[in-house]
């Protein structure tokens, strides 16, 4: 099977993307940079500009948007109620990002642009939360919304 034939064995099919992406409105953005140049800072950005809630989590940074940041996902459920976890880090550090969105009973993880754990992203499914991998979520709610 070809790369792209398997690219959506643990995807969210494009048809859920915009109704995921419509019942969403507070979005956890694991790896939120402050810094404006870095691609995490511009594309939450866009979702806070287009009306989501944005909850930065990144344990080198005290606040982003003017939200707090925490320094996790468990820290930032235990006072926000997140809907979607978006995740803006290397592939290999997924795998713990995904345990604590499943741990907080995140309903979905978005793995940004270029971001693909297979294994993570299938036990993710397995416990009942949709999965999107290697998408820019500011370019599909572009295209979708």
């Amino acid at each position: 099977m070809d790369k792209n034939a398997n690219s959506n064995v643990h995807n969210v099919p494009n048809a859920a993307i915009a109704p995921l992406l419509k019942r969403t409105r507070t979005i956890a953005v694991v790896g939120l940079s402050p810094k404006p140049h870095r691609t995490s800072h511009g594309v939450a950005q866009y979702m806070k500009s287009v009306g989501y809630r944005i909850i930065p989590v990144n344990p080198n940074a005290s606040e982003v948007f003017g939200e707090k940041a925490y320094p996790s996902l468990t820290a930032a459920a235990q006072v926000e109620k997140i809907e979607l976890v978006d995740v803006f880090r290397n592939a290999e550090d997924v795998p713990p990002v995904i345990d604590e969105a499943i741990a907080i009973g995140a309903p979905a993880v978005w793995l940004q642009l270029g971001i693909r754990h297979d294994a993570a992203a299938a036990k993710a499914r397995a416990a009942g939360l949709e999965v999107v991998q290697d998408r820019c979520i500011m370019v599909e709610h572009n295209k979708l919304l």
